[in-house]
């Protein structure tokens, strides 16, 4: 039987692509397997701005083979199964909205269009849990949970198209994560499917003392140690109250320090945003109308009103003591009410410029060096970019960079476009981590990064290999991503 790498080096009509079309379709149905043209194309590209900009440049992305639509966890093992026997790669697809590269089909093979398997199983009332199909679309399991009464509180900026798969899969977070978690946080327990084609579930709650937690080591794998089908989250009650209250510090250092001391003082704020004086002229001032110099800062309190105004009193007083101008309720809810806007046109970034999200989160002690880090290098080494950035989703620890470049009139050639665009990752993500940071924060690792994890990790990523090597010994789950070796 001739290997995939053999192949793939053959057109459609060798008889071995018939094949293996023939047994994918036995599984799935015919209707559930393509090859289209138009189909290959739309799971090659994904939100990395690599890929769009060569599709932009006239090039062409690598494709899958095959696109196959699963609707149970029984169907997504028997395509596991054939793609084992064959060696070929396997990469699951949600909703395409990622910005790392982690859906790309590299090597071709067979993409996995989770969107069939989009069905709410079950809302546990009793113990507040919500259990779905990972490849609902997020806003459509929010307006589930709310039909019941409750919200996931899962709210990012790509809910409208994004699926559960997707934050689970980058361990991905929503604006209210600083109270509620991010999405390992909210998660109680998976179904999945291993790279061999078994089906298995993680224990039914995340607090235990029965060995490791398998849910965990699932959640973050990209695709790589096999495909989460479904998924128990937890649920909450809608809060009674939601205020907002928003402050101008001179700079970002005293925005920063009155956000630590919210956390620190263990408050329980829903939302604290902070904008370095670049991105509060750039786009608070677009998208809110605020045109004062200044780092914007931005908190907010849910639950019982009592309560909430109890905590975002004092809040307000830690704000007050470190020498802010107070913007009041009116500009903190006028945040919230356009939230979203700031990642959609005309305010967020788009071809023709370069741009990307150097995400990274660290300690109290060393978010402000990291910060300092990346922006030094970018502007000390990349003249022609800009560097903005935000603080976005906080701990009782630390929180979390939302850095940002944008530059205007990248290179036309696509090759040099992709290595000056790769460099200035290279050398703002290293800068972070020699600083305390870490690669990213929920955006994932994907193709984009999956260079930089043996940094990161040191010897230790021996044992995420040892993972990856046991549990896929064909190499078939999502190759070339996030460090791991390609076919």
């Amino acid at each position: 039987m001739a290997n995939y790498e053999e192949i793939m080096m053959i057109s459609k009509d060798n008889y071995m692509y018939a094949m293996i079309r023939s047994e994918l379709a036995w599984v799935l149905g015919e209707e559930n397997v393509s090859s289209d043209d138009s189909e290959r194309l739309g799971h090659s590209i994904d939100y990395y701005w690599i890929p769009e900009m060569w599709h932009d440049r006239g090039k062409t992305p690598p494709a899958p083979d095959f696109i196959v639509h699963p609707g149970s966890a029984g169907e997504v093992a028997g395509v596991l199964q054939i793609a084992n026997k064959h060696k070929i790669p396997v990469i699951p697809w949600g909703g395409g909205s990622g910005s790392q590269g982690g859906a790309l089909p590299i090597y071709g093979g067979i993409a996995l269009d989770t969107k069939r398997m989009n069905h709410v199983l079950n809302i546990d009332v009793k113990s507040l849990t919500v259990t779905a199909e990972t490849g609902i679309n997020t806003q459509h399991l929010e307006w589930a949970v709310q039909k019941a009464g409750y919200s996931t509180m899962h709210f990012p900026a790509s809910i409208a198209c994004a699926t559960l798969g997707g934050f689970l899969a980058h361990r991905g977070t929503g604006v209210l994560s600083t109270k509620y978690g991010k999405i390992e946080d909210m998660t109680m327990a998976l179904e999945v499917v291993t790279p061999t084609g078994e089906i298995i579930n993680t224990l039914p709650v995340p607090r235990h003392a029965s060995g490791p937690d398998l849910t965990q080591m699932f959640l973050g794998s990209e695709g790589t140690l096999g495909v989460m089908t479904k998924a128990t989250l937890k649920i909450h009650p809608v809060p009674e109250a939601r205020k907002f209250h928003a402050f101008l510090f001179k700079d970002m250092h005293a925005a920063l320090a009155a956000g630590a001391k919210i956390m620190t003082s263990r408050l329980r704020p829903c939302v604290i945003r902070v904008y370095d004086e670049a991105e509060t002229a750039k786009l608070i001032k677009r998208v809110l109308g605020i045109d004062k110099k200044g780092a914007y800062l931005v908190c907010g309190f849910d639950g019982p009103l009592k309560m909430v105004e109890l905590e975002i009193q004092l809040a307000c007083a830690i704000c007050r003591r470190e020498n802010s101008e107070d913007l009041g309720a009116e500009m903190g809810q006028s945040w919230w009410d356009n939230r979203y806007k700031f990642f959609y046109p005309p305010y967020t970034f788009q071809l023709p410029q370069a741009f990307g999200t150097l995400d990274t989160v660290a300690t109290f002690a060393n978010i402000e060096n990291v910060y300092w880090a990346m922006k030094k290098t970018v502007a000390g080494n990349f003249p022609q970019a800009t560097f903005i950035g935000h603080f976005s989703h906080w701990y009782e620890w630390g929180c979390m960079l939302y850095a940002r470049f944008i530059i205007d009139a990248p290179p036309e050639d696509p090759l040099a476009a992709a290595a000056l665009y790769n460099k200035i990752w290279d050398m703002a993500i290293r800068a972070a981590i020699k600083e305390g940071g870490v690669i990213n924060e929920h955006h994932g690792v994907g193709l984009k990064l999956g260079r930089m994890m043996k940094d990161l990790y040191g010897p230790a990523f021996k044992v995420l290999a040892g993972i990856k090597a046991s549990l896929d010994p064909n190499n078939i789950m999502n190759p070339g991503k996030m460090g791991f070796e390609g076919i």
